[in-house]
């Protein structure tokens, strides 16, 4: 199984959770290949080699960045047919949210995650586990405490259900 996961990071933590998303994933003997790329670094055309594609952004303005949501775009009609998706985020928790009308807009607008597995879906993938989002402590992070631990998990789900 040959898995890419494709992220965007502001402040690191999105890449650290793809790192250890990427490094669990390595440790499986069920999984050929795992790499992780910067979103500007993938490529939406040469994705046809893949078994899995697993996509992340940090949750901007509650959407994904324009990064992932412009590598969404180039990817071409039906040129995830076939293929399993996965899709998750990062941001700051609603109980954690302050202001408190940000908590409000959180339970209204939501994270990056789901906007990102609809677009990966609408392209022709299969979504393999429901989006997920790994919590950071402020706007900038850090990481909470167990996120790249759940994050590792997550991502040996992601292959369990393919």
């Amino acid at each position: 199984m040959k898995i890419l996961i494709v992220y965007d990071s502001f402040f690191g933590n999105t890449e650290k959770i793809a790192q250890s998303m990427k490094e669990a994933l390595e440790r499986d003997p069920r999984v050929s290949e795992a790499s992780a790329l910067r979103v500007g670094d993938a490529d939406p055309e040469n994705l046809e080699s893949l078994s899995m594609l697993i996509v992340g952004s940090p949750t901007r303005a509650f959407r994904p960045s324009p990064a992932v949501t412009g590598f969404l775009k180039r990817i071409p009609p039906k040129g995830l047919a076939g293929k399993k998706v996965a899709a998750f985020d990062t941001g700051i928790s609603r109980e954690d949210a302050s202001p408190r009308f940000l908590r409000i807009f959180i339970r209204l607008f939501g994270y990056a995650a789901k906007p990102i597995a609809a677009g990966l879906v609408k392209k022709g993938a299969s979504l393999v586990i429901a989006p997920e989002g790994f919590l950071v402590q402020d706007t900038e992070g850090p990481l909470k405490e167990g996120e790249l631990e759940r994050a590792a998990h997550w991502a040996r789900k992601c292959i369990e259900k393919e």
